[in-house]
């Protein structure tokens, strides 16, 4: 038979802590002959052998206080009641207070519930000393104690429900009381008050219960702790056996067992624990696979050595943690460490491992005015506060968190300013004339050092965490001015020579359409870095402004068509990055094909039409009409939508001849009258006929 222990079992830290306050008592008076008498207020823990064991060390047990007139006496680990509290405190008497402190925290919440005027309801046992304890604090005794959500049924309905429980209580009952209340009240408050310990155990319980033929649970039959880790396992349907010592067990019970599980409750002690593990190995030939942790000298000594024990981690961790509550008490005026246990308007309480929880106003919180604790801090966060006072007014430890921000911070600053570095903070609000940051200490950015361009509205950068490099720096007046402009700067010029260096015409790269212009666009290809995409580059057709084509914000991606270094300009290019319309423009258009454009615009020769985007053709004035056109305008105007008809393309020089006459009909040619020839009569005079060639020249041969 294996036997394997539960790796959460034993003693928790607060029975622990009890225990060993009553031992060092007890010690310190056997040494001192006549010292003081101790008692205990009821028997320390669920389990008669250890408070057998502190009789035989002189610690008596007493029932109520008015039996106890002199010595020392120790209220255990459940607490009592305020009333009970003040019947102790007579002459003669010490108190020495061994309340667990999860148990004092159910205390405070169901005051501080019943001072809110909730009405109290406590999830568990009504005649368990740790609820009677508890309800003591609800000094208007408008307080109820339910066991089931059955219990539920016969509560009153009230406006306001607080909701607390046993230490040592079921998870899931508590969360199915809780959901069983809905509706009893308009609001209901719940605080989960259960003992990490006590989960632990159930938790570590139910598991192993899953994987072994029985579970022994040991501890008192007295113990409600121990009675719900004996229910836990059998609500997992595995055989389960409770017994208080060793001498309990019988063989029988693991005859053909082949896995059995150990676990035991807060108030059993190790050894015995150690003494069921030997009782149990007696009963098998096989070993033990494992050991308890923190329990394998006790166990080597009292085990066969046949047996071994199963590993368990969560004594050690369960002994640190009684270690803090003992030994790292606050000391006003100490930084230390706390975990948010509540967040609410007006104060956060944190987890110090103290008997209480530390308060934290809402002035000690941040050096802003007018802040929501949850929008800093949440349930669970560890943070780092300061002590202002062990114990205010209401018994809580007052800290400060801004004070604790603040200390640390002012190093880190100076020391982040001399080197010239940069640190990240979130911008909390606006105010005139810039930016406040929480970096520890209230920091403070001007607005013309919030971005690289001028910023209009700074809204926009609440609650954004930027990047920032001190500029100014004055402990003594408690001041501190960051840059987030100059942070940009440098990577700016960073980027910037990079880009120059780096960058080869050709490449493409993505970028940001940042400004719009008349003649094109500025892009971000980095970084801040921007180059020009005129409004040429940007498609294959032609672009009368860059916003029909693009928007500020877009995402594109451009080609790098010219890096000038010297000038500090670089060109790109959009269209490149586009497919060519003119690459398959055959496979198109054919010769004879009948398609319709828009007329982009009118030339003496002719009006070119656009195709499609990067495509345009011309139709010249010849194939204008079938008339005589003498202006192109005469026919056709820009924008005008036409069909054209394909007579020519012409794919290396980009050309496409269209026709809009081929489309028309052709004229009939108009038939000419036929005219009769008239003979011509020519008539002369008789004086035209009888001139003679002497008339004309006879005179010459005169003179002559």
């Amino acid at each position: 038979m294996e036997i394997v222990l539960a790796d959460a079992a034993g003693f928790c830290f607060g029975v622990k802590r009890a225990l060993e306050m009553v031992l060092k008592l007890a010690d310190e008076s056997g040494q001192n002959q006549g010292g003081a008498p101790i008692h205990t207020l009821g028997p320390l823990i669920h389990n008669p052998q250890v408070v057998k064991q502190l009789e035989d060390k002189g610690v008596t047990v007493k029932h109520v206080p008015e039996e106890i007139d002199s010595g020392v006496v120790i209220v255990r680990s459940h607490g009592v009641s305020p009333a009970v509290m003040e019947t102790l405190q007579r002459p003669n008497v010490e108190v020495v207070d061994a309340t667990c402190p999860f148990v004092q925290r159910a205390m405070r919440w169901a005051r501080q519930l019943d001072d809110e005027g909730y009405q109290v309801v406590i999830v568990g046992d009504e005649s368990h000393p740790e609820v009677q304890a508890v309800r003591g604090y609800v000094a208007s005794g408008n307080s109820f104690v339910v066991d089931s959500p059955q219990a539920i049924d016969e509560l009153p309905t009230a406006k306001r429900i607080g909701v607390i429980a046993q230490t040592t209580q079921s998870k899931s009952v508590f969360q199915a009381c809780v959901s069983a209340l809905i509706g009893k009240a308009q609001e209901i408050k719940v605080f989960d008050t259960i003992c990490t310990a006590t989960e632990q155990r159930q938790a570590s319980a139910k598991q192993l219960a899953a994987q072994v033929d029985v579970m022994v649970v040991i501890g008192g039959h007295n113990s409600a702790n121990t009675k719900r880790l004996a229910e836990v396992c059998q609500e997992q349907g595995t055989r389960t056996i409770h017994v208080e010592t060793p001498d309990e067990l019988r063989r029988e019970w693991f005859a053909g067992v082949r896995r059995a599980g150990v676990t035991a409750g807060a108030s059993t002690p190790d050894w015995l624990i150690e003494g069921v593990l030997k009782r149990m190995s007696e009963f098998t030939d096989e070993k033990v696979t494992q050991v308890t942790e923190g329990m394998e000298e006790a166990a080597e000594e009292t085990l066969t050595a046949e047996t071994k024990a199963v590993e368990a981690a969560a004594a050690p961790s369960e002994e640190a943690q009684m270690e803090d509550f003992d030994v790292n008490l606050p000391t006003q005026g100490e930084i230390i460490k706390g975990r948010v246990v509540k967040v609410s308007p007006d104060e956060v309480l944190v987890d110090i491992d103290y008997k209480s929880e530390g308060r934290i106003p809402l002035n000690e919180l941040s050096f802003l005015p007018n802040v929501n604790p949850a929008d800093l801090v949440s349930e669970g966060d560890e943070i780092d506060v300061k002590v202002l006072k062990v114990e205010d007014s209401e018994g809580t430890v007052l800290l400060s968190k801004k004070r604790a921000d603040a200390e640390q911070s002012w190093k880190k600053l100076e020391d982040l300013f001399a080197s010239g570095g940069t640190l990240k903070a979130k911008v909390m609000q606006t105010v005139k004339g810039g930016l406040l940051v929480d970096v520890g200490v209230r920091g403070f950015i001007p607005a013309s050092h919030v971005s690289r361009t001028y910023e209009d509205d700074l809204e926009k950068y609440v609650g954004q965490v930027l990047e920032l490099k001190i500029i100014e720096l004055d402990r003594s007046k408690n001041n501190v001015v960051f840059s987030h402009k100059e942070v940009l700067e440098e990577r700016f010029e960073q980027a910037k020579e990079k880009a120059f260096s780096t960058l080869q015409e050709g490449a493409i790269v993505d970028g940001v359409v940042r400004r719009l212009t008349d003649f094109g666009a500025f892009v971000d290809i980095g970084n801040g870095v921007e180059g020009l995409l005129h409004v040429s580059e940007m498609a294959h057709s032609r672009v009368d402004h860059p916003s029909d084509v693009l928007s500020e914000g877009d995402n594109i991606k451009v080609m790098i068509l010219g890096v000038d270094k010297d000038r500090e300009r670089i060109s790109l290019g959009l269209k490149q990055t586009l497919p060519n319309p003119w690459d398959n423009i055959t496979a198109k258009y054919k010769v004879g094909d009948v398609v319709t454009g828009e007329v982009t615009r009118t030339v003496d020769f002719g009006a070119f039409v656009k195709l499609e985007d990067g495509v345009e053709g011309l139709v010249h004035i010849s194939q204008l009409s079938h008339k005589h056109v003498a202006k192109t305008e005469d026919v056709v105007s820009a924008g005008d939508k036409v069909q054209v008809k394909v007579i020519s393309v012409d794919p290396d020089a980009r050309r496409i001849g269209l026709s809009i006459k081929e489309l028309e009909p052709k004229p009939e040619p108009k038939p000419q009258p036929r005219v009769q020839a008239q003979p011509v009569v020519e008539e002369t005079t008789s004086d035209e006929l009888t001139t003679t060639i002497g008339d004309i020249v006879g005179d010459l041969f005169k003179n002559r």
